[in-house]
């Protein structure tokens, strides 16, 4: 594997997370560390993005976000990764067809919050990600009933699981929708109340 890239053998299972992480903060804990107990996840890799083509507003310097993402995600089956900076994408189904490339025989599972289920088919080819790589949606605070409803959910219904929330062994197209205890922090909200400050230096 090439120098800078997690390491993963075959056989493994591993949850790709992806975000601007503006700032990274214990909503994001929590639910890479929920998707690793319920999903049969060896590992999950947070994917901190260059940027965000669906958001007008740009995030705080990659270095800076790196930072804070290391600060407050301390694990050791999680690892903090600029890896779409590494491999040169930035939309998702290509990022994914490079690691399941780069690492044949790792099962990759890709994770996102319900809001993101909301607006997944504003993503660049959305169906393709989902018949390339299993899905986990995890539950935010008021999100449940938009999500499920959503033109991504309903267009790929019959592919959800009803056979609990491990996606382990689990061919796509597949997606599982897990309701988890509720932890509303918000990258928004730390950000408006001046949390995230010049030099990615979150303030209490």
């Amino acid at each position: 594997m090439r120098q800078g890239f997690p390491v993963a053998s075959r056989g493994m299972v591993v949850g790709l997370l992806g975000g601007s992480f503006d700032p990274a903060h214990e909503g994001h804990v929590h639910i890479t560390c929920e998707a690793l107990k319920r999903m049969g996840l060896d590992q999950v890799w947070w994917l901190v993005t260059p940027g965000n083509p669906l958001k007008a507003r740009q995030p705080a310097p990659l270095a800076d976000r790196l930072a804070q993402a290391r600060r407050v995600m301390q694990h050791p089956k999680v690892k903090i990764t600029a890896l779409e900076v590494r491999l040169g994408t930035r939309a998702t189904i290509d990022t994914v067809t490079r690691l399941q490339a780069l690492y044949p025989g790792v099962t990759f599972v890709w994770l996102m919050g319900a809001d993101n289920l909301s607006q997944f088919h504003r993503w660049g080819r959305w169906r393709d990600i989902l018949r390339a790589v299993a899905v986990g949606v995890l539950a935010r605070p008021g999100l449940g009933v938009k999500a499920r409803s959503s033109v991504a959910a309903r267009a790929f219904r019959v592919h959800q699981t009803k056979r609990g929330e491990n996606l382990r062994g689990r061919k796509p197209p597949v997606w599982a929708f897990v309701n988890l205890p509720m932890n509303d922090a918000s990258s928004t909200a730390i950000r408006a109340r001046g949390g995230w400050g010049p030099g990615g230096v979150t303030r209490s």
